[in-house]
């Protein structure tokens, strides 16, 4: 949520006014599961951003085929963040196409995604939850910690050997234990 301030004339995070003294009302985010039937806002989401050069395109076929893996945020009927849980095996899932509208930045919802995702990967059996990005600091914050990419076999069998961007991508590794076995050692599977 952003509102215009007429002597900015840009749009101001709401944070960013209760910095200043103004009073505002928490925004009304409601996060829940993804639906078929949300693949076309999910898509059109993933594709305004992908000029930020964080994301990977995503087809709305791909899409509604995995929308249940995904947790929306809304704003009404709105939807303004998305993130996907993938499996990539049995013990190892990551967090992918995790975008949240510009208007509604700074506003806590992609930790609110995150943190959502953590406990949907703990219900499904899952020791470690990945993601690899272009903005690792971020991740960090939220409990996850750099790792070498090879540490990632699942990935990179699944989606890294075919990509064209393979060994050359610039994204990290980052890796969250989702068991309290995986502190202090090696965190993905064997």
């Amino acid at each position: 949520m952003h509102l215009e301030l007429a002597s900015a004339g840009g749009p101001v995070p709401l944070a960013a006014l209760a910095v200043a003294g103004v009073a505002l009302a928490p925004p009304t985010f409601q996060l829940r599961g993804g639906r078929p039937s949300d693949a076309a806002a999910i898509h059109a989401l993933v594709e305004a951003h992908l000029d930020e050069g964080h994301l990977l395109p995503r087809t709305q076929s791909e899409i509604e085929t995995h929308a249940t893996r995904f947790v929306v945020a809304t704003d009404g009927d709105r939807v303004v963040a998305c993130a996907e849980l993938a499996p990539l095996s049995s013990a190892v899932a990551e967090v992918r196409s995790l975008v949240v509208a510009r208007e509604a930045r700074s506003e806590g919802v992609g930790r609110q995604l995150v943190d959502d995702l953590v406990r949907r990967a703990r219900v499904q059996g899952f020791h470690t939850l990945s993601a690899f990005t272009h903005g690792p600091a971020y991740f960090i914050r939220l409990g996850f910690s750099l790792v070498p990419h090879h540490w990632m076999r699942e990935k990179i069998v699944a989606d890294c050997q075919s990509c064209a961007l393979f060994r050359r991508c610039g994204q990290s590794a980052v890796v969250r234990s989702l068991t309290d076995a995986g502190r202090g050692g090696r965190l993905v599977g064997a």
